[in-house]
This record gives structure tokens, sequence and C-alpha cells, in this order.
């Protein structure tokens, strides 16, 4: 869950491009509908499906920690690595075809992870399954690493065939947000669907349930959408060399050794001349992201045991961990409809923090509720335990409202922060590029933090999601007073660049 850098620090084009024609920019754009495919397989299926190998509920948070690291390590690296690449492919295209390929292996690996650990000696009699969990968590760190290569390099492709255009920069990034919510769709909904393993029956077998076959089977079609949307955009359109201004073609090396060292002394070293106003946005930042986490990592199990009241790998679970997958569908439509008012808005309520705040005590009154639905769903079992994995109308629709009414604090944490961002940066003559790195730091950090610690946090209280969640609650208000009494407040002329921040444009 963390945004792409940008892919050009303080590297700047010798000489640029003519702008490419619009149908190019739509098929290059067009492979975030194969990124987020995955994305959204992972978001509401893995979590899940690690505990059916045997995982404990208080350690699976463990193996998120995957996705913050590379998005603090991978995304910049390959950004700045691709601003400088020589390859007669082209800049961009020998990572966006790298990054598919990893795509491809890690999610092989991810679905027959039962199946390689039973081959290597796993009793699938046991519960536990350490081998095929070995090999899950192989595959699940490839899988992040690989997205977050994918995603820099082609946001850096769109700005290349753009060629300095500004409406064809935001065109870039509108479709490419557009692309992102057509992927979330499609990944959510064939979540919520249990007989796609009928169309890959060879996908169920001994070590392999109905569940596990399901997340076979999407994973096939996520790598077939991503390898064919890629490989049509890396053949049909020109990645022409551009030579970075003052790099040297004979370059030795020890130099090219130097790029990730490079990259990321830039990022860090750019805190030392931060103003006060970036340092502020950091800490609300830090605090939203602290609330924003727990959701993020158990949305679809709070929903397959809190809500329908399942033990895990019970027929009952899997419901409502589908349930929840439709919840993350309505949740992205919500989110893209909203992406598309950000600034009008912003305007109705007196300035763009103003509006973060407001949708911040949204975000704590939803993750409050789920207290509220998980003791309703709870009272209706212990009268009627025939009603397991059998909610009422009523608890149901009060989940997937929580879902939905999410997608509309989340459109304005996936743009304000950044537009933000970028309007301190350049008020204060700081880099934009930098400044966004710098920014991303402060979502990965509490990322990590919750990764680590939200499962003996609810193993604490007893297990289950809801103590993470109530932390959540309480970290949303506390970013919500925070932003909206300690964020100074942006020039009007400087707002404008609002709309050249697209929603929806990390994970």
């Amino acid at each position: 869950m963390t945004p792409p850098p940008s892919s050009t620090l303080h590297v700047e084009a010798a000489t640029q491009p003519s702008p490419s024609p619009f149908r190019k920019i739509v098929a290059v754009a067009s492979i975030a509908a194969g990124i987020q495919f995955g994305w959204a397989l992972q978001l509401s299926l893995l979590t899940p499906y690690v505990q059916t190998l045997g995982v404990p509920h208080a350690a699976a948070s463990f193996i998120w920690l995957c996705g913050p690291i590379s998005g603090l390590l991978v995304q910049p690296i390959v950004g700045f690595s691709s601003d400088r690449c020589t390859s007669r492919f082209g800049r961009r295209r020998p990572f966006i075809l790298a990054g598919a390929v990893a795509v491809a292996i890690a999610v092989f690996l991810i679905g027959y992870a039962a199946d390689i650990g039973h081959s290597l000696g796993d009793d699938i009699t046991r519960k536990s399954r350490p081998r095929a969990v070995g090999i899950f968590v192989v595959g699940f760190w490839i899988l992040d690493v690989a997205n977050n290569m994918l995603q820099g390099p082609c946001r850096a492709f769109l700005g290349d065939l753009a060629g300095g255009d500004h409406k064809k920069t935001r065109m870039a990034n509108a479709l490419f947000s557009f692309f992102m919510a057509v992927g979330n769709v499609l990944g959510y909904g064939a979540g919520t669907y249990d007989g796609l393993h009928h169309i890959f029956p060879f996908t169920e077998t001994k070590s392999c349930d109905v569940f596990c076959a399901n997340l076979k089977s999407c994973f096939f079609i996520s790598i077939f959408l991503l390898l064919v949307l890629s490989l049509f955009a890396l053949i049909y359109v020109e990645d022409p060399q551009i030579p970075p201004r003052g790099q040297n073609n004979n370059n030795d090396e020890n130099d090219e050794s130097k790029t990730a060292f490079t990259c990321l002394g830039e990022v860090f070293g750019a805190f030392r001349g931060l103003q006060k106003p970036m340092w502020i946005l950091m800490i609300v930042t830090a605090i939203n992201w602290v609330a924003w986490f727990p959701y993020v990592l158990y949305d679809t199990d709070w929903m397959g045991r809190e809500v329908y009241g399942g033990a895990v790998a019970s027929k009952e679970y899997d419901k409502g961990v589908r349930m929840g997958a439709l919840g993350l569908l309505l949740n992205s439509v919500v989110l893209a409809l909203m992406s598309l008012v950000v600034e009008p808005l912003g305007r109705f309520v007196g300035g763009v923090k103003r509006l973060w705040g407001i949708v911040n005590v949204i975000l704590a009154v939803c993750m409050a509720m789920t207290v509220v639905i998980t003791k309703a769903a709870e009272h209706e079992r212990r009268i009627h335990a025939a009603v397991v994995g059998k909610p009422s109308i009523g608890v149901k629709a009060g989940a997937l409202t929580f879902f939905s009414v999410l997608g509309i604090p989340l459109a304005i944490t996936y743009s304000v922060p950044f537009a933000l961002a970028s309007i301190y940066s350049s008020t204060s003559g700081a880099g934009q590029g930098l400044s966004l790195g710098v920014l991303n730091v402060a979502i990965v950090v509490p990322q990590m933090l919750v990764s680590a610690i939200s499962g003996e946090w609810d193993k604490l209280f007893g297990g289950g999601n809801l103590p993470a969640f109530v932390v959540g609650a309480v970290a949303a208000a506390i970013s919500a007073v925070l932003a909206i009494v300690l964020l100074p407040n942006p020039k009007k002329e400087d707002v404008a660049k609002l709309s050249t921040i697209p929603a929806g444009s990390f994970h």
C-alpha cells in the first residue's frame, strides 16, 4: 500500500520527445488493470488464505511487512534506475517486462503453495503446514516486490509518452487511475465468486480445497490479463532512449552500482531541509495510516470471523470472505466516483485540509462501527446458533455499508496528502518528486509498525480483529483534529495543483 514515487528524482531529460498518440497512452495505462487485479486479490483473499495453511491470526500480519518495505526501497530504486537505463529496448520496457514475469512466478508459488508443501512432506491432516507456509511467504514477498517494480516504470513511461504536454500528462494519470479502478472491480468481483475453480478443474487437489482452488483460478486469470496487457503495450509502444542530462555514456560499473545508494541518499537527505508544513503533513499522514492499515490487513478476515462467525477454512468463513470481497468492490466504485469530485468538495468545505479532517472523522466513525456490527452479529448467533454463516439482512447491510462509505475517506487519502506535499514543496522551493518520496516514508513506516504489532495486540485482547480496528478509530480521530488545527492553509492559486494528483494512485 505505498504510493509510486516520482521516477525522476532530480533527473531531467536532455531531449524531450514529442507527445505520443492517445491510443499509445491508453495501451500503456491499461497495464494498471492487470496490476490492480492482482492487488485486489492480494488485499481480499491472502490474509484468509494464509490462515488456512496454519499461520495463526496473530502472526498473519507479519507477512504483510513486505509491502511497506518494498515500497520504501524497491520503487525508488527501480524508478531511479529506469531513468538511467541504457538498454536498446528502452528505459522502461525492461523493468515492466521483468516485473510482469516476476508477478507470474509469484502468483504460481502462492497458488500452488499447498500442493508444493504437500509434495515436500507436509501432512495435510494437520492444521499447520510449515513447508506450504514457507513457499507462500516467498511467493508473497516476490509478488509485492514485483508489483512495486511495475508501478513506477509504468507511470514514468506515461510521463515519457506525454512528452512534457501538461494536458496529456493529466490525461495519462487519469487513464491510469481509471484502469486501476477497472482492475479493482474485476479483482474483487472474481473474489466474490466461488465457482471459478470449475473453469480450471485441475486446481482442486487433495491438499488444495475449494477456497484454495478458487484462489488459484483467480490468479490464473490475473497472470493472463497482466501478461496480455503488458506484452501488447511493450510491443506496440516504442520506448525511445532519452539520455539523462549530465549522464556520461561511458559510466563505469562502479557508478551504476551506486544507483540505489544515491537514490536513497537523496530521499533521506531531504529530511534535513524539510519546512515545518511538510513535517506536520508527515505526522498527520503517519497517524492516518495507523488508522487505515488494520482495515487493509483484516477487512475480509473480519467478515469471515466476526460477521459470519466462521472458523478459518470453514464454509461459513469462506462465505464471509467472499462477501468481504463484494464489500471491497463497492468500496472501489465509491472511491472512483469520489475521486471525480475531490477538488469541488474541497472548495465547498473551505479548503482541502478541512476536507481531509472531515473525512478522517468519517473514517473514525466507520472503524468504531465495526464494534457495533460485530456485537449485533454475535447477539444473533447467541440467540439462534443456526444463523452461523447466515447473518441477518440488517447485519449484512451494515457491513456492506461500512465498506462502501469507507470509499469516501479513501479517495481523499489517495489524493489530498500528495497534493498538499506538492503545494508545500513548490512554495518552499523544494523538489516535488523528492518531497513525494519523503512523504512515502510517512506512509510505509506506520504500515510496518502496524504489521509488526497488530497481531499481538489483537491476541492480547482475546484475538479477533476488533482491537486493531478500535486503535484505527482512535488514530483516525487524532489525525482529523491535527489536519484541521495544525496544517497550514495553502493559497488558492496553489490548490489548482490538486487536479494534477490522481486519486487512487498507490498501494
